[in-house]
């Protein structure tokens, strides 16, 4: 394993930023996307409801039915939505609307300089369901080329450069151009130190099957992110299977309280049970490796449909973990230590 020392500048949409400047970050967020499948992005609007108070919560419970909830377009709302993050002491948000859900670099460097909220923008594709056929017929070479691109020079047309890979996009099971985007991903993590931020697929196997595929490569098991683990894993054991080979285990639906996973079966856990068991880690000695977002990638979960919004964890969660025990150093681990341990890769 190639080690990069300690680095201490971290790459947002409007230039290098200093860990001290990094401050409490979401680790995992959408502030422009489009979750719609491509096939449903034509003359979608047609019998689609607009989301109003009488029918937010039928809406939200089947949140991916609604072609509307699954853009996040509106420029002013965003501008409210960071706003309200940055006044209950927000710093930086990640930004992971990789190729496939339509990533928007220049309203994002806009947005960051209107609100003062640090954005970091990830690289690479999502999964092979959202991709044209460019994206899914590129080589590995391509796909390093492409993603060195966006980290080093900048988007397409820009000099806006991305600051992580992700979120990298993995079905279950992994299809092949998912497994050539890691691999490209992990040849470009093993020259610069970068980090990766994976999706995986939404099956209890899912880690393990990317594990298994992404070990047969020069990993730093330090700088991946395995997100989504609210509604992949709930066993213990699994748990700390990923953390003690040293993976980061990210839980990023906070503020997602439901009885149904509109996925499919799976009993996602309230933000009381999150924070139960991420502490439970904690006192196992897995501070180090634990990030916490919302992932806030539809309309109705934006405080101005009626959600939680991108200041939830910082206005309510953080209470939450006071009361049940953490300790001031607890939260600054998470909130803020980790992130910029992450985050920087750059001296």
């Amino acid at each position: 394993m190639t080690n990069y020392g300690i680095k201490s500048i971290a790459q947002t949409v409007n230039g290098p930023i200093k860990k001290k400047e990094i401050g409490f970050t979401l680790m995992h967020e959408h502030i422009f996307c489009d979750l719609r499948k491509p096939e449903n992005r034509i003359n979608f609007l047609n019998k689609q409801e607009e989301i109003r108070i009488d029918n937010r919560f039928e809406i939200n419970y089947y949140q991916n039915d609604n072609q509307q909830n699954l853009i996040l377009d509106e420029y002013e709302k965003a501008v409210d939505e960071l706003n309200f993050f940055r006044e209950f002491g927000g710093n930086t948000i990640v930004e992971l609307s990789t190729i496939g859900l339509n990533p928007e670099p220049k309203k994002l460097s806009k947005i960051s300089q209107e609100t003062g909220v640090n954005i970091i923008i990830g690289t690479g594709h999502y999964t092979d369901d959202y991709l044209d056929e460019y994206s899914l017929n590129s080589d590995v070479e391509d796909l390093r080329k492409l993603m060195f691109q966006h980290l080093q020079d900048g988007f397409e047309g820009t000099n806006i450069r991305a600051g992580l890979i992700g979120e990298i996009g993995c079905s279950w099971h992994l299809k092949e151009s998912e497994k050539k985007s890691l691999q490209a991903a992990l040849e470009i993590q093993n020259d610069i130190g970068v980090t990766i931020s994976i999706h995986p697929g939404r099956n209890k196997d899912s880690p393990e099957e990317i594990v298994n595929f992404i070990e047969n490569f020069k990993v730093n098991p330090e700088k991946i992110i395995i997100c989504h683990i609210d509604r992949t894993l709930n066993n213990l054991e699994d748990i700390l299977f990923f953390l003690n080979k040293g993976y980061v285990l990210e839980w990023d639906f906070f503020g997602i309280e439901t009885s149904k996973y509109w996925f499919g079966k799976f009993d996602l856990p309230t933000d009381y049970m999150r924070l139960d068991l991420i502490f439970e880690l904690i006192k196992r000695g897995f501070k180090n490796q634990i990030t916490i977002s919302h992932d806030i990638c539809i309309k109705t979960r934006l405080k101005c449909y009626g959600g939680h919004g991108y200041s939830h964890i910082n206005k309510h969660v953080v209470p939450l973990m006071l009361e049940r025990g953490w300790t001031e150093k607890d939260i600054e681990q998470i909130l803020v230590n980790n992130p910029a341990n992450l985050l920087c890769y750059l001296n």
